[in-house]
């Protein structure tokens, strides 16, 4: 019979490799936010599973001192999260020579990990939380000790495979292989829920990589507020009219967190006066200290007075507001208070894990609520989103535009036990009664045409490098092509001024296929040059081709197959056959647990001429893939892209195209077999 100690010699990789005693019990910062209590459901026998699951990473002779401990963390915590494997002191993304590798990737691969657990950057840094309350760079501290240390031994002809976050090990593959393919949180169809995922995680078998998080491509909330200013800026020209700016207008959101944190930022760039309400005072903290929001405010009043102030001086300002949305709408309701554009950003996904905070509840109540009584906190929150729909109803007759921003508001408002909010006033077949921001904005003036948020990191953690890279991307951005690029280009020369980053030396930039392939050739171009140091390629996971979601990256699928994740698949894989250095496949997405699937990647520029050709042929599939699956579904902005496209490269690529059905035709037959009766 096998034990551990042949098991122990049968390893190369392991943490008493890494650590000659068991590390000393953590110290934990005080100020730091912590995650709360997850959801514990299990069984006896679950429980002992659980446990044995994560001694799995711990050598035997440690066995009886973190057993009693581990199992503390899961009844009090929810979690395994093995904190004394934590490595001591600041986690940062550090300059890529700084770190231990064989090949370049290896290294730019911790560097990316290591920014995703900045203090300044993860939501709930301890607890591995990136952002969205939930999404995981992986599940614990073992995994983060063993997956860094594979890193460092990687070499330019293996592979690291990582499942939810577990690393399964290193693979012989080829220099054109993808040195890191990662998955998270595929559940087996029949599974695939909140309840059993709550389970799986809890048992330690899986993890929510949110999408940038356990893909280890996030870089600080720049990246949202790039899109934020998009969505609100077309909002005010589809909505309100305006053509350049926002000045003079009012947007009410909430949320000042990870990715909602851009919310202020993006009001301010777009010109407009914005409020955002947040319950967690470390956040608007976080965001003042920022200059991301410019004021804090207490009082609704005075946080509607001030608004008003701006908004007839046509001076932008961010407000945050340290208070419920629920109470601040209210307020608006009763005092005939006019709104503009209206959206939310809590991480409505996971309301009842504390992604939203229901109204006559404070922050700090919420959370032992989570602890102590999570049914009642369940109960306070369906009465809560139920209001908050009811007051957003009346706003919106008296004139505001009110989007979803993707964040599963209105599907959490359907599952409180609003079933009005459905179009069908039945279930969420066909959609909701408001628009998500992809159905109405992104997805027609966006993502159709191949739009959508692609992000560079400057590895050497060198500011005149991502300056350079600035104005690399402006010269390769024609102004005067499309109002899209227009948009972008304004972006790019402002990025530097208006302070963007957060954790590592990164930019995003919405770009189409061919701009994204230009880019990226320039900025290999300037490595192999020598002018600026290696660069890590990516984008978020939301993109034109990236994720299937039926309640926001694909909104604006109107054929049927807005519930099949094919292209999200698909993406993935062909990112993989071309060589991209990361690829990530990922169940949740900013939606939840099988609500959509979504797959990024990551490109590390060496200068060679191998990451030339993976450019050319990777970058536009990326954004293709999904370009085709929207013309298939007959979008017509993507029809036009997927044309165009077939011309300029009908020596290697090719499109199919849909035939346009009369509509007369077809409803007069459907209308007629129908009528007869022959339908039943």
């Amino acid at each position: 019979m096998i034990n551990n100690m042949d098991i122990s010699k049968a390893m190369t990789i392991q943490l008493s490799d890494i650590f000659d005693e068991l590390p000393p019990k953590p110290k934990f910062v005080e100020g730091i936010r912590r995650a709360p209590k997850r959801e514990f459901k299990l069984s006896k026998k679950e429980t002992e599973i659980a446990l044995k699951n994560a001694l799995r990473y711990i050598p035997e002779k440690w066995h009886e001192e973190l057993a009693p401990e581990f199992l503390d963390e899961l009844l009090t915590r929810g979690r395994i999260y093995g904190y004394r494997f934590r490595p001591e002191g600041r986690i940062y993304g550090k300059p890529i020579d700084e770190y231990k590798g064989k090949c370049i990737e290896g290294k730019a691969f911790q560097v990316m990990i290591d920014n995703n657990l900045d203090f300044e950057v993860a939501l709930y840094p301890y607890e591995l939380v990136t952002y969205g309350e939930t999404g995981q760079v992986c599940q614990n501290w073992m995994q983060y000790q063993l997956i860094k240390r594979y890193l460092e031994e990687l070499t330019d002809e293996q592979t690291l495979v990582v499942a939810s976050g577990h690393p399964l090990g290193l693979f012989r593959s080829s220099p054109h292989s993808p040195r890191v393919i990662i998955t998270n949180g595929l559940m087996v169809g029949m599974f695939d829920d909140q309840e059993h995922w709550n389970k799986a995680a809890a048992m330690g078998v899986a993890n929510y990589g949110q999408m940038t998080a356990g893909g280890w491509m996030y870089i600080g909330p720049q990246g949202i507020v790039h899109g934020t200013y998009n969505t609100i800026l077309n909002a005010g020209r589809i909505k309100l009219g305006i053509e350049e700016d926002l000045r003079g207008c009012l947007f009410v959101s909430s949320g000042l967190g990870g990715m909602s944190g851009a919310q202020g930022k993006a009001i301010k760039i777009a010109r407009g006066v914005g409020i955002i309400a947040e319950v967690d005072y470390s956040r608007i903290k976080t965001r003042l200290d920022q200059g991301w929001v410019d004021v804090v405010i207490e009082d609704i009043e005075e946080a509607f007075r001030v608004a008003k102030e701006h908004m007839d001086k046509k001076e932008s300002l961010a407000i945050a507001y340290y208070g419920n949305i629920v109470d601040l709408l209210e307020y608006a309701v009763n005092n005939n208070i006019h709104i503009d554009l209206l959206s939310d950003q809590t991480s409505c996904h996971v309301p009842y894990d504390g992604g939203y905070c229901p109204q006559g509840v404070t922050f700090e109540e919420r959370t032992e609520l989570l602890r102590s009584d999570k049914e009642k906190f369940i109960e306070l929150v369906n009465k809560s989103l139920i209001h908050h729909f009811e007051l957003i109803k009346e706003l919106v007759n008296r004139g505001t535009y009110f989007f979803d921003y993707g964040n599963s508001f209105m599907k959490a408002v359907f599952d409180a036990g609003a079933k009005d909010i459905a179009k069908n006033g039945v279930d969420e077949s066909e959609g909701f009664i408001f628009p998500s921001y992809v159905e109405d904005i992104m997805g027609p003036m966006l993502f159709d045409y191949g739009y959508g948020p692609f992000r560079w990191v400057c590895l050497s953690g060198k500011h005149e490098d991502l300056i350079k890279t600035d104005k690399a991307a402006m010269e390769c951005i024609d102004p005067n092509r499309r109002f899209q690029d227009r948009d972008n280009w304004v972006w790019i020369r402002d990025a530097d001024k208006n302070k963007l980053v957060v954790g590592t030396q990164a930019r995003i930039l919405y770009q189409d296929a061919l701009g994204r392939m230009k880019i990226a050739l320039r900025f290999n171009e300037m490595v192999r040059n020598g002018e600026i140091g290696p660069v890590m390629l990516g984008r978020d996971h939301h993109d034109t081709g990236g994720t299937d979601s039926p309640f926001r990256e694909t909104a604006n699928i109107y054929d049927g197959s807005n519930v099949m994740a094919d292209m999200a698949t698909h993406c993935f894989a062909g990112n993989a056959a071309r060589g991209m250095s990361l690829v990530a496949l990922h169940n949740g997405g900013g939606v939840g647990i099988g609500k959509a699937i979504n797959g990024g990647f990551g490109l590390v520029l060496d200068g060679s001429e191998r990451v030339d050709n993976i450019i050319r042929s990777a970058i536009p599939w990326d954004v293709m893939v999904g370009v085709a699956r929207r013309s298939w579904a007959m979008n017509e902005n993507s029809i036009e892209t997927a044309i165009e496209y077939n011309k300029q490269f009908k020596d290697t690529d090719h499109i199919t195209l849909p035939y346009v059905a009369n509509d007369d035709l077809v409803k007069k037959l459907v209308d007629e077999k129908y009528d007869e009766g022959l339908v039943k």
